[in-house]
């Protein structure tokens, strides 16, 4: 594994840290160790959540590496913008939940990556945005995508076309952050979320995460068949019934992912 992405496993929990320094730009070898690191903990069945940061306390990751960007054209600019999409987006569908630890600057292509994650939990000195149009560009590792799904709609144009700059607290009343925690105390929390679903269903919570990404791309009524399909694979694991089992007997269920 490459040292520009750490990747340590323990007791289900995969740790993914982007060691860049100083501020763990996003350059084309972090990208590629990136997706690799997914890659590989993809074929680890046994791995329940993920959780994403960036090493250090100075940044989760500070944007791409603009010394790359003064050779960009139009056709290699498209190339490099659909391989961060692309890598993200396997972040996105990854099957297991993806939890960033948000710690210091996230900007550009950094809270890009973030919005890439399930849940992101915020340290409360960091500092995010996307500043792409101050350097005469947009976010484009589907950052226009991705934030006005989450937020409001005029709040993600405000920030993409002003390419401003917010802290964690309001990153937090806008929805950006999930979760606003003591400076230093992300990974902790990211933690500690972890733990709660690893204690589910690991089917259930893989099969929900899948439903829930499905449906954002369909109708409701669309959206509600996807969701009654995978609900009814649910009903045909071990787990399911241990599940209910362990419910009517009043014991903690022991999922085997099965």
């Amino acid at each position: 594994m490459s040292e520009l992405v750490q990747v340590t496993v323990e007791e289900r929990l995969a740790r993914v840290t982007i060691n860049r320094p100083p501020v763990n730009a996003l350059s084309r070898d972090v990208l590629d160790a990136l997706e690799a690191a997914f890659d590989e903990l993809q074929k680890d069945q046994s791995v329940g959540a993920v959780i994403l940061t960036g090493a250090g306390e100075k940044a989760f990751v500070a944007g791409a590496d603009i010394s790359e960007f003064p050779m960009l054209n139009s056709a290699n600019g498209e190339k490099l913008s659909r391989r961060g999409q692309e890598v993200f987006q396997k972040i996105a569908d990854f099957p297991a939940p993806v939890i960033a630890a948000v710690n210091g600057f996230a900007l550009g292509g950094g809270l890009e990556l973030a919005l890439a994650c399930d849940i992101r939990v915020v340290a409360e000195n960091a500092k995010v945005g996307l500043p792409e149009v101050t350097l005469g560009i947009f976010p484009g590792y589907a950052g226009t995508q991705r934030l006005p799904r989450l937020i409001s709609v005029g709040k993600a144009k405000e920030l993409i076309f002003t390419g401003a700059m917010i802290d964690a607290a309001e990153a937090y009343k806008i929805g950006i952050a999930d979760y606003l925690v003591t400076a230093g105390e992300s990974l902790k929390k990211a933690e500690e979320i972890a733990g709660k679903i690893l204690k589910a269903g690991p089917i259930a919570v893989k099969l929900a995460k899948e439903a829930v990404n499905r449906g954002l791309d369909q109708t409701l009524l669309e959206g509600q068949k996807s969701e009654a399909k995978l609900f009814a694979t649910l009903c045909d694991t071990d787990d399911q019934k241990e599940g209910a089992q362990a419910f009517l007997e009043k014991r903690r269920p022991l999922f085997k992912g099965q």
